[in-house]
């Protein structure tokens, strides 16, 4: 491999965005050591314009249609590269604005808080760039590893401490199997670049690899059986940290299997189809019931999230450039529901100081906006039209209906029906049943504009969802090759070592 540091100027474009904001990282942090009185609210604002640089400057390239490839094709910048790396970006601002009151309750390093955030951000965008065996774990490991401390950030509270524990020992375990999914499959191929792995035949040693990476995305996403950590994580977390885990590490980890399985894995789709029936499956089903019993609202999303990674797995399953398609698409979908309704969980946990379901009771009469924020959301992520998630939904059973896979979208489509009675028990309880306190429940400025830009998003792509159809469309053309018909790719044959 021809592999040089030396990059001419032209190429430093394709590193732009992760340039911006390495160096407001390291503003970020020399401000907060070397000025210890500076506002952390101005801290939170000044990580906010970093990220809207960012963010433009992805929105720049996008616009201007700026690809290439570093490092010997280890970091390539395309279309769908550029995708999620503004769903990260996004998403990490809305979390941000959405932190500001939180940051309050934290007695030590507030200021380091927001650096945590920027710096996990920012290697889930080299994440989405990764595009051989090496950078997905360096880039993994480094977006990991803010997350490890954001979820203990409660020092005080051992529910936050127990999440960070079961985070950090069940994140080092996947790490194990990740490093050691991957010297298999660099053993076998003698290859790190995805695209150079011209594989025709599964060995033994080959399937265990891809296994054990598949297992360690799969903690990463939260798709059953990788899914343990997330109920207890979700529950003890600080809440914004909560929302960032529930969106930007799927997206970024997304990114890394849709170029394992549509770019080193093409040839063996019989196989991983399979694989990825059951999960999704085993996703959606075990989410759904089990979310039914949930009392407290962090958990009851925990579970949703997990069924609604199932449903983004009947996507993957589907094979074809339009089942990629729908997974992006869904993923803009379950940004704006997911974060709007952690935002509300924040605004109501803020007011009364509690997080269970039955403390909702009346909430339609204390705020009449966060109630009707929170019905929005809730059936954007039942599927309800004509919501943004209906769209989501409909994308997702459509690519699967081309392909066949019938079975899978009656399970899909149960599983919908199950979703929408635990939804309804919160909508009841906010609307139906008498509320323990009559105040009046104050919404703090930066609450309000997360959730106007989530209210925005949900209704708006639910309604017009034509321009952002076109944006996925335009951001998987890399997979423009593969077929949209029924399973025809002939089976790899399977030898011995």
């Amino acid at each position: 491999m021809n592999f040089s540091l030396m990059i001419s100027p032209s190429d430093l474009l394709l590193l732009l965005p992760e340039i911006i904001l390495t160096v407001w990282l390291c503003l970020i942090l020399i401000i907060d050591f070397s000025f210890p009185r500076f506002p952390n609210e101005q801290l939170a604002y000044l990580s906010i314009t970093g990220l809207g640089a960012t963010l433009g400057c992805l929105a720049w390239l996008s616009a201007g249609h700026v690809t290439g490839a570093l490092f010997a094709n280890m970091f390539v910048l395309d279309g769908m590269a550029l995708f999620f790396k503004m769903l990260i970006v996004g998403s990490t601002i809305l979390v941000i604005l959405a932190s500001i009151d939180y940051v309050h309750r934290f007695k030590f390093f507030r200021g380091e808080y927001y650096f945590l955030i920027v710096m996990a951000a920012l290697g889930m965008m080299f994440m989405a760039s990764a595009n051989d065996l090496l950078s997905v774990f360096v880039t993994l490991e480094f977006s990991t590893f803010g997350f490890y401390v954001l979820v203990a950030y409660l020092r005080e509270d051992m529910a936050s401490n127990e999440a960070g524990i079961k985070f950090f020992i069940l994140g080092v375990f996947a790490a194990g199997l990740l490093a050691y999914g991957l010297s298999l499959v660099y053993g076998e191929t003698g290859q790190l670049v995805f695209s150079n792995m011209k594989l025709t035949e599964v060995t033994p040693g080959l399937a265990i690899g891809f296994l054990l990476i598949f297992g360690a995305l799969g903690f990463k996403i939260g798709a059953v059986p990788f899914h343990s950590w997330i109920p207890d994580t979700y529950h003890g977390s600080p809440t914004p940290v909560t929302a960032f885990l529930s969106i930007a590490p799927k997206g970024a980890a997304f990114a890394i299997l849709l170029r394992m399985f549509f770019i080193a894995l093409v040839a063996f789709k019989p196989i991983w189809v399979l694989l990825l029936v059951a999960a999704s499956v085993l996703s959606m089903t075990y989410g759904n019931i089990v979310a039914i019993a949930q009392k407290n609202m962090k958990r009851l999303l925990a579970y949703s999230g997990i069924a609604q990674i199932g449903n983004v797995l009947i996507g993957l399953a589907a094979g074809t450039k339009m089942g990629n398609d729908a997974i992006l698409f869904y993923l803009l979908t379950y940004l704006f529901a997911n974060l709007g309704a952690f935002a509300v969980i924040i605004a109501v946990s803020e007011a009364i100081g509690s997080e269970e379901i039955h403390d909702y009771s009346g909430l339609g009469r204390r705020s009449p906006f966060l109630a009707f924020s929170m019905l929005v959301f809730l059936l954007s992520l039942a599927g309800v039209p004509p919501l943004a998630g209906f769209v989501g939904k409909l994308y997702i059973f459509v690519a699967a209906m081309k392909e066949g896979l019938y079975v899978l979208i009656s399970v899909g489509l149960i599983n919908i029906v199950i979703s929408m009675y635990y939804y309804l028990i919160v909508v009841k309880k906010m609307y139906i049943t008498e509320p323990h306190d009559s105040s009046s429940i104050r919404v703090s400025g930066p609450i309000k504009a997360v959730l106007y830009v989530c209210l925005a998003g949900t209704l708006i792509i639910g309604i017009y969802p034509q321009p952002f159809t076109d944006w996925v469309v335009s951001a998987t053309m890399m997979f423009s090759g593969l077929a949209d018909s029924p399973l025809t790719v002939i089976p790899p044959t399977i030898s011995n070592p």
